[in-house]
This record gives structure tokens, sequence and C-alpha cells, in this order.
């Protein structure tokens, strides 16, 4: 081999090399009848470093019966995009926002310490700087992951788990949270799960159907006619094109009960249905879809004293005809 030849094949097991260190870690888990994909944290090479959505939970593709409910609908990636990100994905509430100066910090829980630049208010949309990220750890088993964020910053402390399980014998994935208060003060904020379905890559339109508990009201914005309140229901009517959106925000109608946290999303085409059920009244709802992702997203309200823990969990049980 000549020395051209020889540098040439250097350089191509070099970048082979890079590319394989810097491939976002991840794992799979499996009960025999639904098997899930998920992307884990890591500061370093995680395939999501954004400051919206917490890091644990990223649920790139699940399947059940070869249907997939989970995936990819974003064109653009970055890392650090607030919303390059797949799955029945967390965010919380900022804390200590309103009262930090520019240049303090403020809190997002699953996230760490950020850094409040100049600006009026809090905008979802931005990356902010991240200051201290917390320890993560994660475990697998066969049919769960298990994710901790060890978080200690002065009075912000925190113990946060989550655990994302697969149950036996059942088409169904349970996320259960945990999170204990170590700090001095105590934790109050809101926390949403983002629901990012997308049910075998179906283009959002008149195959799809949305279901509640409860009858859902509220100002229809983006592409109004794009889809319509019937009932307990939210039927569409024209499809959703690129660069579109169809969103009910706020949407009201829920009551006091965990019993509203009760929700149904269906593609008639492919005879397929994920229910997402919460143990936790919702406190706040926006409904939110695009050309290939439908987001029912209920917030619920979390207060921890310091030196107490909370728990909640989402069951979501997925079903297709054969």
């Amino acid at each position: 081999m000549n020395k051209p030849a020889r540098t040439f094949l250097f350089f191509a097991l070099f970048a082979l090399g890079s590319a394989v260190d810097t491939k976002p870690p991840e794992t799979e888990i499996t009960n025999g009848l639904v098997t899930a994909k998920l992307y884990l944290p890591d500061a370093d090479h995680g395939y999501y470093r954004g400051t919206r959505f917490d890091w644990a939970g990223v649920v790139y593709d699940l399947t059940y019966k070869n249907h997939h409910y989970f995936g990819k609908w974003f064109d653009h990636y970055e890392p650090t995009l607030h919303d390059a990100i797949m799955g029945p994905v967390d965010a919380f509430d900022p804390i200590g926002y309103d009262s930090a100066k520019t240049g303090e910090s403020f809190l997002k829980i699953g996230v760490g310490l950020l850094e409040k630049p100049e600006e009026e208010k809090y905008t979802f949309s931005k990356t902010y700087k991240l200051l201290n990220g917390g320890k993560w750890r994660t475990s697998k088993k066969q049919h769960s992951v298990h994710y901790t964020h060890d978080f200690k910053n002065g009075k912000y402390q925190y113990l946060y788990t989550k655990t994302l399980t697969l149950t036996e014998g059942k088409p169904e994935l349970i996320i259960e949270h945990t999170l204990k208060n170590n700090g001095s003060d105590a934790i109050e904020t809101n926390v949403f799960n983002h629901n990012f379905f997308v049910m075998d890559q179906q283009p959002t339109g008149p195959d799809f159907v949305v279901k509640f508990p409860f009858t859902p009201n509220g100002e229809l914005k983006g592409k109004p006619a794009a889809a319509a309140i019937d009932g307990n229901k939210i039927v569409y009517k024209d499809q959703i094109n690129k660069g579109e959106y169809f969103a009910i925000s706020p949407l009201s109608g829920y009551g006091e009960s965990a019993n509203d946290y009760d929700l149904r999303v269906e593609n008639t085409k492919t005879k397929t249905v994920v229910r997402i059920i919460g143990d936790r009244p919702i406190v706040k709802f926006v409904y939110w879809s695009a050309p290939s992702t439908l987001c029912p997203e209920p917030y619920i309200h979390i207060s921890v004293a310091p030196g107490q823990a909370t728990r909640w969990r989402i069951a979501y049980e997925f079903s297709a005809q054969d």
C-alpha cells in the first residue's frame, strides 16, 4: 500500500471511529408484545440536549403488532433545538425565573440550572445556557428503564426518578415519576407531557380522531378549518400540510378529578389507538398538531415541601387490529 493510500485509510478509520464514539447512547426494552427504543441522557453525546424538555424517556420508536406509535416528526435536527425530540416527553415549568435578575439562575427539573438572559419573559423555544446539569444515572432491565437525576445547587436540590416499564403480558407502557425535594425551599411547578404521537407515519388529517372524557372547548388556532370539536371529540376535516398547524390553546372543559385525564388518539385508516391515563387532575391543557404529529398536552401541578417527595404516573394503552 502506497503512502497516499495509507494516509486516506488512516483518516477514513479515524472518521469512522469518531462517528461511532459520538453516536447518541440508546437502549431497547420489550415485553414480547411491545418494543420501545429510547435515547439516553448524555451531556456530551445525547440525542436531546435542549433546555425545554426533561432529558429522560425519549422514545424514538415504539411498536405493537407491527404498528408504530412514536417517531421523528420534525424536519430540522440539532441536539439543543427545543423540540428536536420524540415520544411521550415531559416538560416542567421554570422555577425561580421571575425572581432572577439578568445573569442569575433559574431551575428546570430534568434539565438543570440555567442562566437568565436579558429578556422580557421566559420563552420555551429558546435554548438557555446550562450552568449545572446535575448527574444522570440510568439502569435497564429487559422490560424497563430507570432514570435518576440527582441535582444539587444551593437551595435547589432534588432527586428526580423516572421509570418506563412495559407491562408484562399487556400492550401497555407505564411512566412513573418521583420527585424528592432535598433543598430548603418548596418546589412549586407544573409539568406536562407533550405526547408527540407519530402513528405509522400517517399525515394529520381526516383519518384521526381525538377523544376526551369531557366536552372540550376553546379557541381554534393555526388552521381552524382543519378540525372541529364534535361533542367529546376533535375531528379532522382536512389535512395539515407543511408549515401549517392546528391547535386549541388553552383547551378547557375538564374538571377537578383525575378521571378527566383519560384521552384517546385513534387512526381509523390503520385501526390503531392509544389511550393515555394519568393519575392527577389536569390544571391546564393545550392541544397542538402538525403535519405528522398529534399532541394532547395535559398539565398537572407539582408541590413538594422540603424533605418530602411526590409521585405521579401516566399509562399508555396501545391497541391495533390485525
